[in-house]
């Protein structure tokens, strides 16, 4: 049994943060199981993931078989490399990635290596953090704390609504407006088979506001700029797909005939891509933009959406 003291660098972070971060490379599933089994104590008391840590917490942690480097090997051949060169803004306390499609951010559930076990192999010893999260099918801007204090500082924004993350989709079907606000909430769930699902619920479900802007329409498909105003899992995609236009590519939330107007475009992934953040890297710094451009195999799809809308 390990006892933690919070000090200043640590306080204010979340629980459920905070031991992921002192049990570095244990899946997420496991620390979220130890929370729901009453494992981890604050001040004596049973700790819950949201809870806030102050200064001067005593934190229990229990003993957990730590992965050593042989468990895993090294991120996939040319991982790290392709992540470093993807990066987008730097500056001492925080970066921007451009997430490649097809890459988790972090490792779990099956996956040995994601964005930041990739990063830190690759810049072994600096202090690096998620600030916030993507889908693996998405691509784009991503954040990376470097320091535990711009970590607690992005997070506070995150909270107060002040990140503003602007995202491109492809939906399958008309938008019914040109601005299309969509605020229903959200609740996850697993399948029997262990796959995680969202859903709207509106009696048990969290809070959640997504708005749609028509950008262009080719015939059946709209391209359009989402802001993401709270960050649920899944909720663009379940979102759109509750107006009736799922995102183009989406395995999950698409229905057959969506599926097969992705093939017929020739995509093979998830459109939806993190176009742009808007934030303050720390509190007395103005707004800085980051933007990560249309990547080429979707910029490819659009082109054929326009000749197929022309062709008609």
């Amino acid at each position: 049994m390990r006892h933690v003291r919070i000090d200043d660098a640590a306080a204010g972070q979340r629980v459920d943060n905070f031991l992921i971060a002192q049990l570095k490379g244990v899946p997420r599933s496991l620390v979220y199981r130890l929370l729901r089994r009453g494992q981890v104590r604050v001040n004596k008391g049973r700790a819950k993931p949201h809870q806030r840590l102050a200064l001067g917490d005593d934190v229990r942690i229990p003993p957990v078989r730590m992965p050593t480097r042989d468990d895993s090997g090294p991120a996939p051949g040319g991982m790290t490399e392709r992540l470093l060169e993807s990066v987008l803004y730097e500056d001492e306390r925080v970066l921007v990635l451009d997430k490649p499609s097809g890459i988790a951010v972090h490792g779990g559930s099956g996956i040995a290596h994601g964005v930041i076990e990739a990063l830190r192999a690759g810049r072994p010893g600096a202090e690096l953090e998620l600030v916030h999260r993507l889908d693996r099918d998405t691509s784009g801007c991503l954040i990376i704390a470097k320091r535990r204090s711009a970590l607690r500082w992005l997070h506070s924004e995150l909270r107060a609504d002040a990140v503003r993350k602007r995202y491109q989709a492809l939906l399958c079907g008309p938008l019914a407006e040109r601005v299309q606000r969509v605020e229903l909430p959200l609740r996850k769930f697993q399948l029997q088979g262990g796959e995680r699902m969202v859903r709207v619920d509106h009696e048990n479900g969290k809070a959640a506001l997504t708005v749609f802007r028509r950008v262009e329409a080719y015939g059946g498909l709209t391209l359009v700029d989402v802001d993401l105003h709270t960050g649920r899992t899944h909720q663009i995609r379940v979102h759109a797909a509750s107006i009736g236009t799922p995102v183009a590519g989406d395995e999950k939330y698409g229905r057959p005939e969506h599926r097969a107007l992705a093939r017929e475009l020739g995509l093979k992934r998830l459109f939806l891509h993190a176009a742009s953040l808007a934030f303050r890297p720390r509190e007395d710094a103005p707004t800085l933009r980051v933007v990560a451009p249309l990547p080429e195999a979707l910029a490819t799809v659009i082109e054929r959406a326009v000749e197929g809308a022309h062709a008609v």
